[in-house]
């Protein structure tokens, strides 16, 4: 059975309420009408009245009289009651439609919505009776649906290049398989290298999978656990790898390392560490530099990643942190790495309570600044 609806029961409430305050003024009409008839003055006694026809004692008059208006307030009350009692019910159930016309439109809108049209708003013109709790609740409700749009937008854009970038290395497998079976005469040396590129290809497909299970999980925490964590310490494992790597492609390696206590997970820390290092080493120029500070500014500690490289507007530094981002560098099957770096990054960082912002270089590179709640040992 379906409930009654929000109009008939605020108009019958609103009715009810007419029909007993109506009730109590009729009441109390017929106290005063009595009360006013018994305050006439009194006549002399053995005088008579004429009331109504009737000679009547001078002391009868008073009940007479209070009888006489008592009988006139009923008989217009009981006439003029039902007539007030329909007409609050008729204006009650027109202002209760106007008021809640709003909401109607607010719910159809929510019932009209699917994944294809959150861009429906509800944009109620400002009338009287879209106005107070009514408005807020319709900007409140619009507001929800520019985020639910966003978050699907960013879905979408994420799903399609998650394909892109799965399709590449399974493309590169197929074809290097495709290419040495149509060689009948194919040698060792032939099938070897068709390993090795197989191999690869099979290692960036495992990170980039490794990456989105890493994001996946980590947009998802709740919480995160609050251990004693020096950035100092947890960056001292990811600049071991990136000194071999630095050192390889000859650039220069800069640390100034002061304790930093923080409260957190010193594995997702040790991972933030591990990719800002990481991006600062690959994508760099040759002859460059990378340098790395943690220490304690304003009550908060700090762990900032600074390296040279291509030239990046301000304008496109905060896409960055978009998954499969990677600045001015081509998208080419030859760039290391899965372009969720500073996607993970930025994750890890939320879960903690903190801040992470990136800056461009002048001259050319990036310097990305993470910022956490300070806390150390109890």
């Amino acid at each position: 059975m379906r409930p009654t609806g929000l109009r008939p029961r605020l108009t019958v409430l609103s009715t009810a309420l007419v029909a007993g305050v109506s009730a109590l003024l009729l009441w109390l009409g017929w106290l005063l009408v009595d009360g006013v008839a018994r305050a006439v003055p009194a006549l002399p006694p053995g005088a008579t009245v004429r009331v109504g026809g009737e000679e009547l004692p001078a002391e009868q008059v008073s009940e007479a009289v209070g009888a006489a208006a008592r009988g006139e307030v009923l008989r217009v009350g009981l006439i003029a009651f039902p007539l007030v009692v329909i007409a609050a019910a008729l204006l009650s159930w027109w202002l209760v439609g106007r008021v809640l016309g709003p909401l109607r439109e607010v719910t159809a809108t929510a019932r009209r919505l699917s994944a294809e049209s959150l861009d429906t708003r509800i944009g109620l013109p400002a009338t009287w009776a879209a106005r107070g709790e009514v408005a807020e609740l319709a900007a409140g409700f619009d507001a929800m649906l520019d985020r639910l749009q966003a978050a699907f937008d960013a879905q979408r854009r994420f799903v399609a290049n998650a394909g892109h970038e799965l399709r590449t290395p399974l493309a590169v497998m197929r074809t290097e398989v495709d290419v040495t079976l149509a060689d009948p005469d194919a040698d060792p040396a032939e099938l070897r290298r068709m390993a090795e590129v197989l191999r690869d290809a099979t290692r960036r497909a495992d990170d980039l999978v490794a990456g989105l299970l890493l994001l996946a999980r980590t947009e998802a925490l709740d919480a995160v656990a609050r251990d004693p964590v020096d950035l100092a310490q947890a960056v001292a494992p990811a600049l071991a790898v990136a000194e071999a790597e630095a050192a390889r492609r000859g650039l220069r390696l800069h640390e100034h390392l002061a304790p930093a206590p923080v409260r957190g997970d010193a594995v997702l820390l040790e991972r933030v560490a591990a990719n800002l290092l990481e991006n600062g080493v690959r994508h760099n120029v040759a002859s460059g530099w990378v340098e790395v500070w943690t220490g304690v500014a304003d009550g908060a500690a700090e762990l900032c990643v600074a390296s040279s490289g291509p030239e990046i507007s301000a304008d496109t530094v905060d896409e960055l942190f978009d998954p499969f981002r990677r600045g001015p560098v081509e998208r080419t099957g030859q760039v290391p790495g899965s372009g969720l770096g500073l996607s993970i990054v930025r994750a890890i960082v939320s879960a903690h309570g903190g801040r992470v912002r990136a800056e461009p270089v002048p001259g050319g590179g990036l310097a990305v600044t993470v910022r956490l709640p300070g806390g150390g040992p109890d």
